[in-house]
């Protein structure tokens, strides 16, 4: 064909030739478009199925209202999202109509023809006609208008904003919350039914969803893509009344232990008065963990939705154990909260109080801090005596220079000296026990601190300038007792020299900053003879710090 001259006959040959090569490229096999038909079947089938199931799922969840007012909700929301699914699928359905319609050539006839028919007397392998209608002349601007695959597109995404809206409003309203597991794989299945564009080129197109989707493909593979988006949005259906049928009996609680309890407002009752409880039967749950509630004690419903947690209490068959050692004497409170956690993931807070007396077999005097009390500070106590009201109780110390104030059984105690004062306790006049000896002692040595730092210490050169004088701190005592330091002495190797000078009161003097700030790295530094002042009144020689900059 390409030598030499040819004849007007041999052109012609070879111009039919290229047409039938061109012809056989592009005709789609027979086994391939027989392929369409049978997957399109059983798309068809199982979107039947899928009808048939919808529709008893429906029944029943309707039914279950009589029986179960809270899935009434529910129901509504199933309602309103199968309405929106229904006018999509049937937009679909009617897309797929005008496919075949355009494709085949005849009017009115999309609701009955099939691809079983077109297989056989129509066109199955033609996309001239599909392509044409739903996108157009350029598959990188898909048309936009009337039974276009834009248009398809804009009804999906419209469809998948508005249950994802409806599921959002639902996790709002306490009566139509969602299990948050539920909820996270419903979206995700809805998320997923979204018209994406992957973003890929062919022959320098970059592709958007519609071209992917339907354009240059043969009548059979269009219908086929569009009975499957279809039958997709009837598996969601499915999903979604599952899902919503059985959230109202997910979040329910459901109370299998009955027991009788009997709560009495004071379990301390003198003779004479009157008793009185509340006898009932208590509903709990065997099923609820420490994993779902938690009985916390010291703390309201305010600290415990911030996150403190106070002492938890361990749970048992449903129910917190509450067991403290009675240790101390008189009235005792507590309070607390149970903190429930509701199966969509919420919590809610039961804030609860009581209290009990402890009683002892004859007078106790408790220590509220230690075992001891200590001289300059307030020593609180309690007192109390079995069988009498602590309104009643009468309390005399004498030894150490103890004085006392306050009543009711709770007193603070200041004491003088060191040494064992005595705690006498009586009760209209008659002792109630011989009297009780407590331990007077002096407060311990505090420590110095300089930066925060106390003993032997590695700075850094640029810490010391931060440095403004010393403190005294009393690591590990429960009472309030604030030492001043009234003066101390530092000293430092600096060029060689050995430089001391003293610093009256806790801070440095101008002298005393003029040789840390003379001081390299490699100098000691030391804070020695300080003296501090206690809430006793004694001064008192305390340990020192040693700082070597590194």
């Amino acid at each position: 064909m390409g030598g030499g001259k040819e004849t007007p006959r041999q052109k012609m040959i070879g111009m039919m030739y290229l047409v039938l090569t061109a012809l056989l490229a592009m005709n789609v096999s027979k086994a391939v478009l027989k392929g369409y038909v049978t997957v399109n079947e059983s798309v068809v089938k199982s979107s039947k199925n899928l009808d048939e199931n919808n529709k008893r799922v429906t029944a029943s969840f309707e039914a279950a209202i009589n029986g179960n007012p809270a899935a009434a909700p529910y129901f509504e929301k199933a309602k309103e999202v199968q309405k929106q699914i229904k006018g999509t699928i049937e937009y679909i359905n009617k897309l797929r109509g005008q496919v075949m319609e355009a494709t085949e050539g005849i009017p009115g006839s999309g609701d009955t023809l099939t691809l079983n028919w077109t297989l056989k007397n129509g066109k199955i392998d033609s996309y001239d006609e599909p392509t044409h209608l739903l996108i157009g002349d350029e598959a990188s601007a898909p048309r936009d208008g009337e039974w276009s695959a834009k248009e398809l597109r804009g009804k999906l995404d419209q469809l998948n904003a508005s249950i994802i809206s409806t599921m959002d409003k639902m996790q709002q309203d306490p009566k139509t919350k969602l299990y948050p597991a539920d909820y996270e794989q419903l979206k995700k299945k809805v998320l997923s039914l979204k018209p994406v564009s992957s973003g890929e080129e062919e022959d320098g197109i970059k592709m958007e969803w519609e071209s992917e989707t339907f354009y240059h493909l043969p009548e059979g593979a269009v219908v086929c893509n569009l009975n499957k988006l279809a039958a997709d949005l009837k598996s969601l259906e499915a999903e979604i009344l599952g899902i919503f049928s059985s959230a109202s009996g997910k979040l329910a609680i459901k109370f299998d232990q009955l027991t009788a309890k009997v709560i009495a407002p004071s379990s301390y009752i003198q003779a004479g008065q009157q008793y009185t409880a509340d006898i009932f039967i208590a509903a709990s749950s065997s099923k609820i963990s420490a994993e779902d509630m938690k009985v916390l004690i010291g703390v309201d419903s305010s600290e415990a939705a911030a996150g403190k947690e106070g002492t938890s209490v361990p749970i048992e068959a449903g129910m917190g154990k509450y067991l403290v050692g009675t240790g101390g004497q008189g009235e005792q409170t507590y309070k607390g909260v149970i903190k429930y956690k509701n199966p969509d993931g919420t919590f809610k807070y039961y804030p609860f109080s009581a209290n009990y007396m402890v009683a002892a077999p004859a007078v106790a005097v408790q220590l509220v801090k230690m075992n001891v009390m200590y001289i300059g500070v307030d020593n609180p106590i309690m007192v109390s005596a079995a069988g009498v009201s602590p309104t009643d109780l009468q309390v005399n110390i004498s030894g150490c220079g103890a004085t006392k104030t306050g009543s009711g059984g709770k007193f603070v105690v200041r004491a003088t000296s060191p040494g064992t004062c005595m705690v006498s306790v009586s009760a209209k006049g008659k002792s109630q026990g011989p009297p009780i000896p407590i331990r007077v002692k002096k407060i311990p040595d505090p420590v110095a601190k300089v930066g925060g730092k106390t003993g032997n210490v590695d700075v850094k050169k640029v810490e010391l300038a931060a440095i403004g004088g010393v403190g005294a701190e009393l690591a590990g005592f429960d009472f309030d007792a604030k030492f001043i330091v009234v003066g101390f002495e530092l000293s430092a190797v600096v060029k060689g020299a050995l430089k001391s000078v003293p610093c009256p009161g806790n801070s440095l003097s101008a002298e005393a900053r003029s040789i840390l700030s003379s001081a390299g790295v490699g100098s000691k530094i030391f804070f020695e003879n300080v003296k501090a002042k206690g809430p006793d009144g004694t001064v008192r020689n305390i340990p020192g710090v040693t700082l070597k900059v590194k």
